[in-house]
């Protein structure tokens, strides 16, 4: 009589290594480690309604590039909603979040929303004169730019925009809001 070999268990796909030997899973956990600012990144869709829509999403994934020209760098994943929008609009805004905005950025963290417009329903802003864009009250600084180049990199797409507008909208001394670990975090000064 033949014994019937058992069935593999099942394995995730974010365990399976890639074939440079790291998995999903091992990657996620190495890049939690790096704390990272938080930001708001805005653009006006003028082509949703009447009169457009605003469209937000929470990044971790930016930085400055050049200082001259002034040029920043945000990762999108490909395929949302904002990356579908900044391939068509060129202009757009970003707002560093303060400490005390974790409930802003939770809340354009949310995946699968159908719009944006009750999220920004109670937020105070003004409208970037060069973007449209929203610019948040209280963050700490604010960008409008506009789009020099896309790169597709695996499964985001790194946009550089050139900086045409900088602000700084906070002057209550309140630290950055950053993100480690999975979780959003308070800066602790020594």
């Amino acid at each position: 009589m033949l014994q019937k070999t058992p069935a593999p268990p099942p394995v995730s796909d974010l365990a399976v290594p890639h074939a440079e030997g790291v998995s999903n899973d091992e990657f996620r956990a190495a890049m939690s480690r790096l704390a990272a600012g938080v930001v708001l990144v805005t653009a006006h869709d003028p082509d949703e309604g009447p009169r457009g829509e605003d469209i937000g999403m929470t990044a971790t994934a930016f930085m400055s590039v050049s200082l001259d020209p002034p040029l920043v760098l945000v990762s999108l994943r490909n395929g949302s909603r904002m990356d579908d929008l900044l391939a068509e609009v060129p202009v757009w805004a970003v707002s560093v979040l303060a400490e005390g905005q974790r409930q802003v950025a939770g809340r354009f963290a949310m995946k699968n929303r159908v719009s944006d417009r009750l999220l920004f329903a109670d937020l105070p802003y003004t409208r970037g004169e060069e973007s449209g864009a929203p610019l948040l009250d209280g963050a700490l600084s604010v960008l409008e730019c506009r789009t020099e180049s896309r790169v597709v990199a695996g499964d985001h797409t790194l946009v550089v925009g050139r900086v045409l507008t900088a602000g700084l909208p906070s002057t209550d001394g309140s630290g950055p809001l950053t993100y480690f670990q999975g979780k959003y975090r308070h800066l602790r000064s020594t």
